[in-house]
């Protein structure tokens, strides 16, 4: 690797990988026929989205902004889902549709998109980005339409129709300064840089390793950057004149390539722990690889794809082979989870004899011990808790099926039950 120019090189090749990998959204919306609190001839109740031959589903996703890749895993991850769970007859005898919109990342787009979408669907499998939840959050819990957001900050929780699954993110950065100080030798005094995203995303990750620094005698550096930037040679500059003896980055893949390899291009060659959204597969295969294999962990509150989970190998096997030119990365997992939650939801509503929404969540908020065989079980039955509490440690390896491989299983950090008492 050449580290003079890695720095620099980072973002225009990582741009054209992700750019590969965009899609198109692959359906629009429609009027849902039938819907409206009737009683079906099956004798379960039916409500917006729900036929008497179809349940339809909606996705809001970021296919042509900076998480484009991961909408597409998420995507095509659950549109397995959906194709598996209509060959095996459906759910309550209908046949799953999913209607996709991209929002680009943008929050008006997303608000645009709610608007045309939430009309004609009983729920939704997915919607990228803690800015366009927060948007949508007053609209989903009238609607009662229990929404399943590829996000995870701890502002979305405390919503009966919204589910944050796993961790939050300032849960996951108290696990990373755990991670540090017991593996990477850090100790009381040293300072920590955090590089994070403005807005909910970054803002929740930087209240947790704020107070994890604070429990451990570390100070943060903090680093506030867009989603735009893609360059963070400023960024190391001050946090190498700071003198830090580790790096947080709670941003995107593009932003944790950057810094990595300009940090490392510049003698800054220090742990750097990053949040799972700031990790995709094909940074592997950019300059920065070196850097990141030698210098990154992620914690996240799923496994590796490249676990040996019994349900992850299958899922691993079963994408193969339905997209055998698209990476198994962490979104597959994540879409796929989240859709089969949602599908044992449904079922369970079915089984009580309506596919209302206001009935769908209140399904959903009894189950206590939600477990798809895909990582850490989930207890849904306290909207104002996240679901997890155990965060998983996993590393690049550009070998492994999605890039990582597993440093250590899922484990409640030390102070987890404290901080969400001083948080409450």
């Amino acid at each position: 690797m050449n580290r003079t120019h890695t720095g620099h090189r980072v973002p225009a090749v990582l741009a054209a990988a992700l750019a590969a990998l965009l899609v198109t959204a692959t359906g629009c919306s429609s009027k849902a026929d039938g819907s409206g609190g009737s009683e079906g001839a099956d004798g379960v109740r039916t409500g917006p989205g729900v036929t008497a031959k179809t349940l339809r589903l909606g996705a809001l996703t970021d296919l042509t902004g900076p998480y484009a890749t991961l909408g597409k895993s998420i995507v095509q991850a659950q549109q397995m889902w959906a194709d598996e769970t209509n060959a095996d007859g459906g759910v309550c005898g209908r046949k799953v549709e999913i209607v996709v919109k991209d929002h680009g990342y943008d929050v008006q787009k997303a608000v645009t998109a709610y608007a045309d979408l939430a009309p004609d669907v009983v729920a939704l499998t997915q919607v990228i980005g803690s800015p366009v939840v927060a948007a949508l959050l007053d609209d989903i819990e009238r609607d009662h339409l229990l929404t399943f957001p590829q996000a995870w900050a701890a502002s979305l929780l405390g919503k009966d129709s919204v589910q944050v699954i796993g961790t939050t993110y300032d849960l996951d950065m108290i696990a990373a300064v755990d991670f540090l100080t017991r593996t990477k030798g850090l100790a009381k005094g040293d300072a920590v840089g955090h590089v994070y995203f403005e807005g909910d995303y970054g803002a929740n990750a930087l209240e947790g390793s704020t107070w994890a620094a604070e429990r451990a005698g570390l100070k943060i550096v903090p680093q506030k950057i867009k989603a735009t930037d893609t360059d963070l040679s400023a960024q190391v500059s001050a946090l190498r004149k700071a003198g830090v003896k580790a790096v947080l980055v709670s941003a995107g893949p593009a932003q944790t390539a950057s810094l990595v390899g300009v940090a490392a291009s510049r003698g800054l060659r220090v742990p750097v722990v990053s949040s799972a959204p700031g990790f995709a597969p094909q940074l592997m295969k950019t300059p920065a690889a070196p850097a990141l294999a030698a210098l990154l962990d992620v914690v996240s509150a799923a496994p590796a794809v490249s676990s040996d989970l019994p349900g992850v190998r299958a899922m691993v096997a079963a994408y193969g082979k339905k997209y055998p030119d698209s990476p198994v990365d962490s979104g597959v997992l994540s879409g796929y989870n989240a859709a089969r939650l949602l599908g044992a939801d449904l079922k369970k509503a079915c089984a009580a004899g309506s596919l209302a929404r206001e009935d769908v969540v209140k399904a959903h908020r009894s189950q206590k011990s939600a477990d798809t065989g895909l990582g850490s079980p989930q207890d849904f039955s306290d909207r104002s808790r996240p679901a997890a509490l155990s965060s998983y440690v996993l590393k690049p390896d550009a070998k492994a099926v999605g890039g990582l491989v597993g440093v250590e299983d899922a484990h409640r950090a030390p102070g987890i039950t404290e901080y969400l008492a001083h948080r409450s």
